[in-house]
């Protein structure tokens, strides 16, 4: 039977300082490198003779596998550790993004592009970071350290996506692969700050003591929590679609191919302050409010860039608008789900609910390509994205901001 358990802060061998930077850097690292894939799109297609639903369908298969992968890599996280899931994923990730070089055959793309590049990003993404980091703060600073560790990633795109067609420029796209595949493997001089943080969550923080079963069975019975992963994959369908086939989009519309890499470089630095404001947000008003809005805000930039003509101002103004709408969905997320359902099992739990969001990543990504090939456009999924959007704000209207009577402490009988 579940008994209520006091558990209390992990004694830390190194400074916090040292693990939330070193922690950010490698979600800095890990969502930089993915987010570059756009601007292999047209070098790789052109190279092998495909259309683009092959390139689309391996990204469509990165974000599905890193969604399968996430409750997974969570689960061990939450039991061994951050720092041994982000030691295996790195080598994974690094193989997959080498391998993309000889991927000569729609099996290989998905092979590399897919199966491999989902499973490493899977074990080294921010929830993982974020996981370890929630065992480190107070309740009260959960959501600006959850807010902290998204920023970081967002930083990541605003560096290595013009990196990345720097890369491009100067060595050709095959080298730029390799030179990202051993900026990966750096996250091995980083992550053993992170040993500190195992074991153990956050100081005065009273939780039921139930098994990794039990808990996956109480959130997925919860109401409020099937809403949040319902919204959660309006999110991954918007934000994949974007990243992998708004630079082609933009070049078609006659943009110049350096402004199309800059453009989700600036929806990286925006993103940056967006999700910083968004765990401050989350740390002081409700945060299924703040997700309603956000969704709404988000189909109404979307319409806004459609409607209006296609020029280098709008690219730059639609860019940053959805840089601060971009990733500010995670900390609010995450801060529901350990709301909800407590600290002890977070990794594995928002696990499964981004694995929603990646569902939606692949079918983005992959219609976007499919569509695309089929209509020769890609305002189909544009608009499928909008509408997307405002179902999104619909599902988190009514959710319960409050911990689940499955995961609730019962108070001691009167006599």
């Amino acid at each position: 039977m579940a008994s209520p358990t006091t558990h209390q802060q992990p004694q830390l061998s190194l400074n916090p300082t040292a693990v939330i930077v070193c922690g950010c850097l490698i979600a800095l690292i890990a969502f930089g490198v993915r987010s570059t894939m756009g601007l292999f799109n047209a070098p790789i297609t052109e190279a092998n003779g495909w259309g683009r639903e092959t390139f689309g369908l391996a990204m469509a298969l990165q974000n599905l596998v890193w969604g399968i992968a996430q409750p997974f890599a969570g689960a061990f996280a939450d039991k061994f550790g951050s720092y041994r899931v982000i030691i295996a994923g790195a080598v994974v990730y690094a193989t997959g993004t080498a391998l993309l070089v000889t991927a000569d055959s729609g099996a290989l793309m998905y092979l590399a592009g897919g199966l491999l590049m989902g499973l490493g990003i899977a074990m080294t993404s921010f929830s993982i970071i974020m996981a370890a980091f929630g065992r480190l703060v107070p309740p009260e600073k959960r959501s600006w350290a959850f807010g902290i560790a998204t920023a970081a990633s967002s930083m990541g795109q605003f560096v290595f996506a013009p990196l990345g067609q720097a890369f491009i420029a100067s060595f050709g796209w095959q080298t730029a692969l390799y030179l990202l595949a051993g900026s990966i493997l750096l996250m091995w001089l980083l992550v053993m700050p992170l040993r500190a943080a195992k074991g153990g969550v956050a100081r005065d923080e009273t939780e039921l003591d139930m098994s990794i079963g039990q808990a996956l069975t109480r959130a997925v019975q919860h109401p409020s929590f099937v809403l949040l992963t319902l919204g959660f994959f309006v999110c991954g369908f918007q934000v994949a679609f974007i990243t992998v086939h708004f630079p082609p989009l933009l070049i078609e519309q006659g943009i110049a191919p350096q402004l199309a890499a800059w453009s989700i470089a600036i929806v990286g630095i925006f993103n940056v302050v967006g999700s910083y404001t968004s765990g401050i947000v989350g740390s002081k008003y409700s945060r299924r409010w703040s997700l309603t809005l956000l969704y709404l805000t988000r189909s109404v930039v979307m319409t806004a860039f459609f409607v209006l003509p296609i020029t280098p101002l709008t690219v730059v103004l639609f860019a940053a608008s959805m840089g601060l709408l971009w990733l500010s969905t995670v900390p609010l997320t995450m801060g529901l789900v350990t709301v909800m359902c407590g600290t002890r099992y977070m990794a594995m739990l928002y696990g499964i609910v981004f694995f929603s969001h990646q569902v939606g990543s692949f079918l983005g990504v992959w219609l976007g390509g499919r569509l695309y090939d089929q209509y020769g456009t890609y305002e189909v999924v544009w608009w499928l994205g909008v509408a997307l959007g405002l179902f999104a704000a619909i599902m988190h209207w009514p959710i319960r901001e409050a911990r689940a009577p499955a995961f609730t402490v019962p108070e001691p009988a009167k006599a």
